[in-house]
């Protein structure tokens, strides 16, 4: 390539740099101030774009008409924004972070269907700016004229963002806040207005991302997780809560995607390295670098866990006898399902995608709960359990049994070398750099065509005759998932389960006494990978097939969901959320076209009336019911 298509590539890449600066600005504002890990902020980009579509095809036939609706797109958004704010997230500030994150989660479910109803399935390409419809030439190549105005409206607004935080009062509420949000409260500032106002200010600069974005890129419903993917990893690595940090990292991962997209593939050693495809990971790649050497990120500052300060974590205690009952009553249960149901019949087959989801839900509890380690990308170990099965089954021919064995090895393999890097962060770092890992095994698997078929996945992959039915490949998959639970159990109750509960609630005294820290935690995460392993084989021959789906950033959020539905803070709790989550998910889309929007207000209601997640709550109401007065 020419160094004259290099330079227009990189000023492509400029463009495209200010709309991943304008989402992280607001999700970096609004993390800072509020603390909320607001996973619902792609979806206000992409209501960004849907509404300012509607708006310029009504009024954007001027340049002033045009930019007009742009901006009363943003407007739209930030109202929006801040009505999210009142109605919702005021009510449970003083919830767990992570139940912040639920609740989020829950608000992107119900966008999504909101938009497919109003604006319909079809991708929506917006007309660009009158004045800016034309190109320039650059050394001989064309380079679009709306590029050149975004390369510019990015520096403007972070220009315009200074002025706010730096020159005005309530610049610098937020900014204290943003250090210290309960002195700002005890020198009676009033917290729930600067609240709303700093989730409006976000909201809108995410609508307004969305809106400048939407005439180089179509309006779709799937721009939303995209957008939040891409907001998440340029806040890390900028520094969450550090504006500037944002607009580096998100020059540093633009230009480096468009490098990516100059260099095309490349022979190297007689291999042929296609650039173009790296694309799909680089900016995970970047965070994982730059985490590995810098965990606070490029112009942070070193932060605590995502837990509250101060937040006291009750002792995990044994069953009670009643519980041993309910438990012994639903295992007796699910022995007869099959001879009640029939051994084929739809029941026994979602009884046993509801103990593969209970097995991976166990495993990520194991980290999150009892190790305090928050994972968003608990689906890399899933996947490496599930492909690992098929690729020893259908290549190298091993029988079923033995490649079900291997499962777990293969995703304690995986959490061997990525465990090594997460366990020595904390908070939100470790989370993301899971993330990162995660994406990294999904672009392998997804361009790897010549080994794991590539988006069209592995079929195929088939139980041995014995367990050729329903019924049979129930009571394998009944039996593995009592025995995965029974072993957390154990170690949980073990002196390293102790050690591992002391390090999550502090690890310098755990330090002090002469557990090390690293040490059992990453032994935890070895631990949960296995676990998780042997969920992603069963799954695999559950199906008969795998594809790259089965590693992405959804099956992670489904874990999340599953998690903290049933409460961090109990062992029964990811059984309870997973079945809970699994079963409302399958009869609800069944129910209605519009299941997500249905299945977010049945979250949201969950998370107001079980704040501590459906078990965690039921044990604190026990507790006080049963309290001697």
């Amino acid at each position: 390539m020419s160094l004259a298509a290099l330079f227009v590539q990189l000023l492509n890449g400029l463009a495209g740099a200010s709309t991943l600066f304008l989402i992280a600005a607001g999700l970096s504002l609004i993390f800072g101030v509020t603390r909320i890990v607001n996973f619902a902020h792609g979806s206000l980009f992409m209501l960004g774009s849907y509404i300012a579509y509607s708006l310029i095809t009504r009024i954007g036939g001027t340049g002033l008409g045009y930019w007009a609706a742009v901006l009363l797109a943003a407007v739209c958004v930030a109202t929006i924004g801040a009505l999210i704010e009142i109605l919702l997230l005021r009510r449970i500030y003083r919830a767990p972070e992570l139940f912040q994150l639920l609740a989020t989660f829950a608000l992107t479910l119900i966008v999504q269907d909101v938009v497919l109803q109003l604006w319909g399935s079809e991708n929506l390409v917006g007309p660009r700016a009158p004045g800016l419809k034309s190109a320039i030439f650059v050394f001989g190549r064309a380079l679009p004229t709306y590029d050149l105005a975004l390369i510019l409206i990015g520096p403007l607004v972070l220009g315009l963002l200074w002025l706010l935080l730096t020159r005005t009062r309530w610049g610098v509420l937020i900014r204290a806040a943003t250090q210290d949000r309960d002195m700002v409260a005890a020198l009676g500032v009033n917290q729930a207005v600067l609240f709303t106002s700093v989730f409006a200010l976000g909201a809108g600069l995410a609508g307004l991302g969305g809106a400048l974005n939407l005439p180089r890129e179509p309006a779709n419903l799937g721009e939303d997780i995209t957008a939040i993917g891409d907001a998440f990893v340029v806040v890390v690595v900028g520094g969450m809560g550090s504006i500037p940090g944002a607009f580096l990292a998100a020059l540093l991962i633009a230009e480096i995607k468009a490098l990516c997209i100059a260099l095309g593939q490349v022979s190297f050693l007689g291999f042929a390295i296609s650039f173009p495809q790296f694309t799909l990971v680089a900016e995970f790649v970047v965070m994982a670098i730059v985490l590995v050497l810098r965990p606070w990120g490029l112009l942070g500052k070193p932060q605590g866990s995502v837990r509250s300060i101060g937040q006291i974590e009750a002792p995990i205690v044994p069953a009670g006898r009643m519980l041993q009952m309910i438990g012994a009553a639903v295992l007796a249960a699910l022995l007869v399902l099959p001879l009640v149901a029939g051994g084929e019949s739809y029941s026994t087959v979602l009884a046993i995608d509801i103990l593969v989801g209970v097995l991976f839900a166990v495993s990520l509890h194991f980290i999150m709960g009892p190790g305090g380690m928050h994972s968003f990308g608990h689906a890399a170990y899933f996947g490496l359990g599930a492909y690992g099965a098929a690729l020893l089954f259908k290549d190298a021919g091993m029988p079923m049994e033995l490649a079900l064995v291997a499962a777990p090895i293969v995703g304690c393999l995986g959490a061997l070398i990525f465990g090594w890097f997460c366990v020595r962060l904390s908070g939100v770092y470790l989370a993301m750099l899971t993330l990162a890992f995660a994406q990294i095994v999904w672009s392998i698997v997804f361009q790897w065509d010549e080994l794991t078929g590539g988006s069209n996945g592995i079929i195929g992959v088939w139980p041995s005759p014995w367990l050729a039915t329903k019924a049979a490949y129930f009571y394998l998959t009944l039996t593995l998932c009592v025995a995965g639970i029974l072993l957390v159990r154990r170690i949980l109750f073990a002196p390293f389960g102790y050690a591992m509960r002391a390090v999550r609630d502090s690890a310098l005294r755990a330090d002090a006494i002469g557990i090390g820290a690293v040490r059992v935690q990453w032994t935890g995460f070895v631990i949960a990978g296995a676990i998780c392993g042997i969920a992603g084989g069963l799954f695999a021959f559950s199906k008969g097939s795998i594809s790259p789906e089965t590693i992405s950033i959804s099956r992670s959020v489904d874990g999340l969901v599953m998690v903290l539905l049933g409460g961090i803070g109990t062992l029964v709790g990811p059984i309870v959320g997973s079945v809970t989550f699994l079963i409302l998910q399958d009869s609800v889309a069944r129910q209605t076209e519009y299941w997500r929007a249905l299945l977010g207000l049945v979250i949201i209601f969950l998370v107001l009336v079980f704040p501590q997640g459906i078990a965690g709550t039921i044990q604190s109401w026990s507790k006080r019911a049963w309290k001697p007065a």
